[in-house]
């Protein structure tokens, strides 16, 4: 009976009118995504998590900010890239409080750039996820932080990807619009890679639109590719919005990048992601 719960799970899984016959390796893959769940909890009660920050510059390489990207640092299996975890993390709702211990570091760390005079400009983005951004009191959840750590809330940029606000628009519009009530940035995460709509962009209050790397990648040598990031820029400077893109690996990309009116920019070829006191050495490097 156990048994045949599994392939039935399997079979709802992948959809109407499908057939599934049990296999061991069901199990060994529910064992798994069982224990990785349990790790994953004791994670959050270890504090086993960090931020690492990838920079972001303009035209002139001057840093504008950085994005923060969440690593785990596991006890035995070393760093785990967030590909890894953070879909369970969705799936299981520990995505909650991740969320928020990744918010509330952020915010510390926009403090301590806000009181020194030489990263004071400097912003953090940060991704929100699906779960937190239909939380209800997700808006109460983003002031209380942000007036917690004193931090000036326009340096703040949240990247909720289009995929979240597609699921439902007027809600999204309702937390987009209360959030920049507070006084915090936007910026829309992975556009072009779901049903991008003019609809949806003139009504949100976004403030950047960020060029998703699959575009990136072989921007060099695909002209489809070419089109579709000089579609972006040109919508994204008729709805008077910032442009980044993500994923500049190459000088050659950059310069297509800039020629198209690309102005900001993030990937290898400025930073790889790195702990903070990285970062802050970086930073004192190029100054």
């Amino acid at each position: 009976m156990k048994e045949a719960d599994i392939a039935m799970y399997q079979a709802k899984k992948a959809g109407r009118n499908s057939l599934r016959f049990f296999d061991p390796e069901m199990q060994a893959s529910i064992n798994a995504h069982a224990n990785l769940e349990n790790e994953l909890r004791r994670a959050i009660e270890q504090q086993q998590f960090q931020l690492h920050y990838q920079v972001q510059v303009d035209n002139a390489r001057q840093v504008l900010g950085a994005e923060v990207l969440i690593r785990w640092l596991h006890p035995q299996r070393g760093l785990i890239a967030p590909a890894n975890f953070i879909p369970l993390a969705e799936e299981c709702g520990l995505i909650l409080p991740i969320g928020k211990w990744v918010l509330e570091t952020a915010c510390a760390q926009l403090k301590a750039w806000q009181d020194d005079p030489f990263t004071c400009k400097l912003t953090l983005s940060v991704n929100v996820s699906a779960r937190q951004f239909q939380e209800k009191d997700f808006v109460g959840q983003v002031r209380t932080v942000v007036q917690n750590h004193n931090i000036n809330p326009a340096l703040l940029k949240l990247e909720p990807t289009e995929t979240i606000l597609l699921e439902n628009i007027e809600e999204a519009l309702a937390t987009m619009n209360g959030l920049k009530e507070i006084g915090v940035h936007f910026s829309l995460d992975d556009f072009g890679t779901g049903y991008s709509s003019l609809q949806y962009l003139k009504k949100l209050p976004l403030n950047q639109l960020k060029i998703d790397q699959s575009f990136v990648k072989d921007l060099v040598f695909d002209s489809s590719d070419q089109a579709i990031v000089r579609t972006i820029i040109v919508m994204a400077q008729s709805l008077n919005l910032d442009v980044i893109a993500e994923g500049v690996e190459t000088e050659a990309q950059l310069q297509i990048l800039h020629e198209q009116g690309c102005k900001h920019y993030q990937g290898y070829l400025f930073g790889r992601p790195m702990p903070i006191a990285e970062f802050t050495t970086q930073l004192k490097r190029v100054s």
